[in-house]
């Protein structure tokens, strides 16, 4: 996915499309403003030498103008959002728009007083000259807040869209991984083998031991439970996922024996803390169903928080020698979850001896 705060003007070629209609526009008020004055009686009468220098300045001065309009959105962006400062924003950013421009209109007269003294604030006020020539500092900075105003508005215009664009994507894409985790958990519950399995195993333990197997039809229950309740859910807190990892867990090592060791080690401070649902089952899946499971050589799955946040979920790396299909949902999706909710995303690490996924906690606002 595209990242979410990309932005219109971050293509050069783009930027042209905003400066030359604001060098057009620059000219063509200013002409319309005053059609009969002398700068523009004599405009094509002068050298095309003198003319491609005014080019060149006011091609300047609008790049000048329009990237200081662009900077001033996109920092404005990151401070008060449109969506949830609408009116702040749009007064906020005018202000510092009209600022701007004060600013450049005040350092591009102060050096033109300096190289030509004569046209400076010393003139007489009665002079014609000099009102002449202030009338033409006024309307060149209406002109150049106008064109200012029409930056700031199509940088804001196409920024609103954007976000809106990116708005609709992430939450299309939210339904449809939602809907994934959805179908995958109907799957796990209709899965002949999951049910067979387990209700194998109910049945022996059943036979050897009343208690146990009732405590193994507890859980198992409990595993279908949650995820009718929860599998549609955003986030769920870690208290609530640990507690369904461990009726998780207790089914595998009923149906793995010796085969499969389990060290849990989480700091309780950060139960309140929250993350995908089902992300533990899926990695705790995923490690079962790439790794063997014997009594010789077992599968030692590590879960413990760190310093950093996160809950790392490790295990020592001991292939099968076929490879498992995947479930289709796995560590891709879990990524794309944590990417959707504007989270860290997880890292992996593998080697010879360990594979280790560290998942971030969100915590909630």
């Amino acid at each position: 996915m595209k990242r979410t705060n990309e932005v219109f003007f971050k293509n050069h070629w783009k930027r042209v499309l905003i400066i030359l209609p604001a060098f057009v526009i620059l000219y063509l008020i200013g002409y319309i403003m005053d059609p009969f004055s002398e700068y523009a009686r004599t405009f094509f009468h002068r050298d095309i030498s003198e003319i491609l220098t005014d080019f060149g300045i006011t091609l300047i001065f609008c790049t000048i103008v329009c990237e200081i309009s662009i900077l001033i959105s996109n920092w404005l962006d990151h401070k008060l959002p449109w969506i949830e400062h609408s009116r702040k924003r749009f007064v906020i950013e005018t202000l510092l728009n009209f600022v701007a421009v004060l600013g450049i209109l005040f350092i591009i007269f102060s050096i033109y007083s300096y190289y030509v003294p004569e046209a400076g604030m010393h003139s007489v006020l009665t002079d014609s000259k000099y009102i002449q020539e202030t009338r033409e500092i006024m309307q060149q900075f209406l002109i150049t807040l106008m064109v200012t105003f029409l930056v700031m508005v199509i940088n804001t215009g196409n920024s609103i869209l954007l976000k809106w664009k990116n708005t609709a994507v992430r939450a299309a894409e939210s339904d449809r991984i939602a809907m994934e985790a959805e179908l995958q958990s109907l799957k796990l519950q209709l899965d002949p083998h999951f049910v067979f399995n387990n209700l194998s195993v109910l049945s022996e333990l059943i036979l050897r031991d009343q208690q146990l197997g009732y405590e193994y039809a507890e859980d198992f229950t409990k595993i279908y439970r949650y995820m009718l309740v929860n599998s549609k859910k955003n986030v769920i807190h870690l208290e609530e996922e640990i507690k369904f990892l461990n009726a998780y867990i207790f089914l595998l090592k009923q149906r793995v024996g010796e085969g499969l060791i389990f060290e849990i080690d989480i700091d309780r401070k950060q139960y309140l803390n929250s993350l995908p649902p089902l992300t533990l089952q899926l990695l705790v899946e995923n490690a079962m169903k790439h790794n063997k499971t014997s009594k010789i050589n077992p599968l030692h799955l590590r879960i413990y928080s760190n310093s950093e946040h996160s809950i790392v979920i490790e295990n020592n790396f001991n292939p099968l020698e076929t490879n498992t299909p995947s479930s289709g949902i796995g560590l891709e999706n879990i990524a794309r979850r944590y990417r959707l909710l504007g989270a860290v995303k997880p890292e992996i690490f593998q080697d010879d001896k360990i594979f280790k996924v560290t998942v971030p906690l969100i915590e909630l606002k």
